[in-house]
């Protein structure tokens, strides 16, 4: 253990179960709903996230003497790579391809979420020195990795501040983008149209027309409003969409109930209704300072459903509720023509082989470079109008 953490308890456990919820969250603080305990035992107990599913969990608990949680994280020991979306499916052929075996590896993750948080947990008010803290749950990952025979740990989306702590104690460094809408303080829909180019203000505005001139009536609902029915209808949405581009739906339909019932007024569900029935849905979730858009779906053939639900509604409600950010999930350069900007993702990286972990950060080394030029030319290529125009 790093100094100064000698006398604590670092231990793994294969699940939530071993945690209360409020040791848990006094760690995992508020602004982030999705390294909650709530929203991590709702995957677990929906058994979306388990061992059967590939997901053995290892969450790691750093206790003082008199028992007292001072830091955790959420980990699982992974039997594949999927629901992950940093993906290294490449690192493991090659790796299998000369001889090794990449699975199984630890996870530091929130299951199917491309959400940048803390991933290392830790309980502010302690009195302990948090880097400290950090470092003693990132060295006990890498002891239970070697313990397990693990190729490799991987800790994916988390902080920046974070990724500059793995950084320093040899963790090789990955970046990524996402997409990511800013409210500049807008008080209107409106008053973010007029910031845009001419010509992408009056796409959108045509996009919008359309998705609400077909007979569509929008909700958004939250907590107690949301019902059983709706979670039913909205899973529907999401095994169709699930079947069309996955082939492997990851979520439970027990999972969004104990989702509603553990964080109810955390969730956003935008849903679509023809003729009263329910058509289309866009699952959120709110944070401190941003609305976390997760699962879409839809049944039948309408035209722009999707950049209304997912990406419009989400932008009204932000600027209804005074939310600085809405994060629209992982990947979409569509995203861009309708306001949403280039922002960097990080996750970090520790590999046994020394061999591997060379050419691994080589390959990270060309990567970093072309993801960089490639947010620069976007965000200069942005529907925003340029100064003076």
């Amino acid at each position: 253990m790093p100094d100064g953490a000698d006398s604590l308890t670092l231990t793994a456990h294969p699940g939530l179960g071993a945690f209360t919820a409020a040791e848990w969250d006094a760690c995992a603080g508020a602004d982030n709903p999705f390294v909650s305990h709530a929203f991590l035992s709702a995957l677990e107990d929906s058994r979306s996230a388990c061992a059967g599913a590939g997901w053995a969990p290892q969450h790691l608990a750093l206790r003082d003497p008199a028992g007292r949680l001072l830091a955790c994280a959420p980990l699982y020991l992974k039997s594949h790579s999927y629901g992950e979306y940093v993906f290294d499916w490449s690192w493991a052929r090659a790796y299998e391809q000369a001889g090794g075996r990449y699975y199984p590896k630890l996870q530091c993750a929130v299951p199917f979420t491309p959400v940048t948080g803390p991933r290392l947990l830790v309980n502010p008010d302690t009195g302990h020195d948090a880097s400290t803290l950090r470092r003693t749950l990132a060295a006990g990952m890498v002891q239970l990795a070697e313990r397990h025979g693990a190729s490799s740990l991987h800790i994916t989306f988390p902080t920046e501040e974070e990724t500059e702590t793995l950084a320093a104690m040899g963790f090789l460094s990955r970046v990524g983008q996402q997409y990511h809408w800013e409210n500049r303080g807008y008080a209107t829909f409106e008053d973010f149209l007029a910031t845009l180019s001419s010509r992408k203000r009056k796409v959108i505005r045509k996009e919008r027309e359309r998705a609400n001139s077909q007979g569509i009536t929008f909700r958004t609902l939250s907590g107690a409003d949301i019902t059983a029915d709706h979670w039913d209808a909205f899973y529907r949405f999401y095994m169709a969409t699930a079947d069309r581009k996955w082939g492997n739906p990851y979520l439970e339909r027990s999972f969004f109930t104990l989702l509603g019932e553990r964080m109810g007024e955390r969730v956003v569900l935008v849903i679509g209704e023809a003729n009263g029935r329910p058509v289309c849905g866009a699952l959120n979730l709110r944070g401190g300072d941003a609305l976390y858009g997760r699962n879409w779906g839809a049944l039948g053939d309408f035209r722009f459903l999707h950049f209304e639900a997912c990406y419009y509604r989400a932008i009204d409600y932000a600027i209804a509720h005074g939310l600085r950010w809405v994060e629209a999930g992982a990947q979409g350069e569509h995203k861009v023509s309708r306001g949403y900007l280039p922002r960097a993702t990080w996750s970090a990286h520790w590999i046994a082989d020394p061999g591997f972990r060379e050419a691994v950060d080589r390959f990270l080394e060309h990567e970093r470079a072309m993801i960089g030029a490639d947010m620069e030319a976007v965000a200069e290529m942005g529907p925003y109008r340029k100064e003076g125009c």
